[in-house]
């Protein structure tokens, strides 16, 4: 069976709620699987474009029904609470063992003014005194914890010997661990939700019971399965891509599975879910103003399908999507926020006068809905660069 790009563009414009939008941001996040959460931002622009409520707040700190947490290849995301188990077990916990080792090696290693002996068990020490600490202020940011717990004060050096070399706490590094385990949680930021500076809590406070545990292979044949759902039909090496997985993971996952091949235009076989092959309708006329690392863009690595010729002008060298406007399913041009509030946009493509009056009506409500909030995105692309004003 061929798979035509025509049919993948209009899969991705129902299935990602983006031509028509959904009710809710669990529902947006529900779409695409997970939201990217690197960028805080990122998160609330990506509910945006795709809800008629954006109430990102509500969900991620009054009903917690979003859950922002370290998984897939070792990024940052908002995942639905249901989902955020699945998550923590398909990718976060083989994250947090690795980083374990890395930072006990670095603590035996690296240790300012010396290394630490024992640093295992020094470490687990550390932990519990952290989790201990957070139990008894209920939240609290790094550096209030770091006031609490003096191990958190030690030191490490790092890259000794190169032009970069720094010395730094291992605060972030001991609270990264912690999260990456699902020991605590990133709760409201401090200031508005562009900050990065997050507020900790306790897991099992911030979620009664705190996550359930699932098994490491049920939950990558559910995440295979969620993500096949939402960006299926799609090349293996998107998948392995996309989730960090070693090739004998995403095999065994698929293998649980049993996924359909097909056919893509323009080469390459992809995977379905069985019985997942119907003929998406085709949707309306649609435009999106997408932020800087959204979930559609970065869904993929084999992008040619719905970037075309764009990759230069909205990725940065490491991989990073910037703002980007789509029109009926594929990238035309990028974004930017300006000093003075403006949404600046710049069409790459030609897409008629029909279709740029409608992407300036976007633009025009997303800078009233952003009021005078001001998104610079953490990861800068050299058209986003150049609209702003920045080069």
């Amino acid at each position: 069976m061929l798979m035509t790009t025509a049919q993948r563009r209009a899969r991705l414009a129902a299935r990602h709620r983006i031509a028509t939008r959904a009710a809710t941001p669990e529902e947006a996040a529900e779409a695409v699987v997970a939201l990217h959460a690197t960028d805080p931002a990122t998160v609330h622009l990506s509910v945006f474009a795709r809800t008629t409520a954006p109430e990102t707040e509500r969900a991620l700190y009054d009903d917690r029904t979003l859950v922002r947490l370290l998984g897939m290849r070792r990024t940052v995301f908002v995942v639905p609470r249901e989902v955020a188990p699945v998550v923590q077990a398909a990718c976060s916990d083989d994250i947090a063992g690795k980083q374990r080792v890395q930072l006990v090696k670095h603590l035996t290693e690296n240790g300012h003014p010396e290394s630490v002996p024992n640093a295992a068990e020094w470490l687990a020490e550390v932990e519990e005194a952290t989790v201990k600490a957070l139990l008894e202020r209920g939240e609290a940011l790094g550096q209030e914890l770091a006031a609490d717990v003096p191990g958190l004060r030690q030191q490490l050096r790092m890259a000794p010997g190169k032009p970069y070399e720094a010395i730094g706490n291992v605060t972030s590094r001991v609270l990264f661990l912690l999260a990456a385990e699902g020991r605590i949680v990133r709760g409201r930021p401090r200031g508005t939700w562009l900050s990065t500076q997050y507020r900790w809590s306790p897991m099992d406070a911030w979620l009664p019971g705190g996550l359930p545990r699932v098994d490491a292979e049920t939950a990558r044949v559910e995440l295979a399965r969620r993500w096949l759902r939402a960006y299926g039909p799609a090349p293996v090496e998107d998948l392995r891509w996309w989730t960090g997985w070693t090739a004998a993971q995403a095999k065994k996952a698929l293998a649980a599975i049993g996924p359909v091949e097909v056919d893509l235009e323009g080469g390459g076989t992809g995977l379905a879910l069985p019985g997942d092959l119907e003929p998406e309708p085709e949707p309306e006329p649609w435009i999106a103003l997408l932020p800087a690392l959204d979930p559609t863009p970065m869904g993929w690595t084999a992008r040619d399908w719905y970037l075309g010729p764009h990759r230069d002008a909205l990725f940065d060298r490491s991989g990073n999507v910037g703002p980007t406007i789509w029109c009926d399913g594929r990238i035309v041009g990028g974004w930017a926020q300006r000093p003075d509030g403006e949404i600046a946009f710049r069409c790459l493509d030609d897409v008629g006068a029909e279709a740029t009056a409608r992407i300036g009506e976007e633009a025009a409500r997303l800078g009233e809905w952003l009021g005078a909030i001001r998104v610079v995105p953490r990861f800068r692309t050299p058209l986003e660069r150049e609209l702003s004003g920045s080069s």
